[in-house]
């Protein structure tokens, strides 16, 4: 059987049903963060890895409660700087990476990537982490993942006047992740290919 986009369809050896993942890929309008938690999800259903998303740390400062059973809370502020968006561990080895997504055809916006987090990936790197980036392009229907050390060096070389990556740049330096099921951002394949 062939998906519509010419891809042949992928069989995986897994105890899930292919049920509990049609209800959730027919969403198809979800954002990139939704289609990682979905594959992550697959990936721990069927022991590929245990990757997670980070919590963001919040402290919470009033809680309302207006019955018993329930709290609202009404105000609350970041604790920290958060760093990147999923870590955890696949095939022995720790990987973290950020995930960003933008609607610009032809760039992605630098100001998408804080300096802390540039930080924290560099510190992943050179403890001997795996780490990237996935970006996708909505307008193109395209999502890449680009490693973390081909970001540096892109960066570095034009750091006075970089404000954005080309469009095509992402497209020859990092690697195209199709959009599959029932894990729809596969990118572990791709980790497999670099890595191992």
């Amino acid at each position: 059987m062939r998906y519509p986009n010419g891809m042949k369809r992928q069989k995986y050896n897994t105890s899930a049903t292919a049920n509990q993942f049609k209800s959730q890929y027919s969403n198809r309008g979800m954002t990139l963060e939704e289609d990682i938690n979905v594959t992550n999800k697959f990936y721990l259903d069927t022991n590929k890895a245990i990757i997670y998303k980070k919590p963001t740390p919040i402290q919470i400062v009033n809680v309302h409660y207006p019955k018993r059973s329930a709290a609202v809370i009404t105000e609350g502020y970041f604790q920290a700087k958060s760093t990147t968006d999923f870590n955890g561990l696949y095939r022995g080895e720790y990987i973290d990476f950020e995930a960003k997504e933008t609607k610009n055809k032809t760039r992605f916006p630098l100001a998408n990537i804080h300096e802390h987090q540039l930080n924290h990936m560099k510190q992943i790197v050179q403890h001997g982490g795996i780490c990237f980036m996935i970006i996708r392009f909505t307008v193109h229907n395209e999502t890449y993942l680009l490693q973390a050390d081909k970001l540096f060096q892109m960066i570095e070389n034009r750091k006075e006047t970089l404000k954005s990556l080309p469009y095509k740049t992402i497209t020859q330096a990092g690697y195209e992740i199709p959009l599959r099921y029932p894990a729809r951002v596969d990118y572990l394949p791709i980790i497999d290919q670099l890595y191992f």
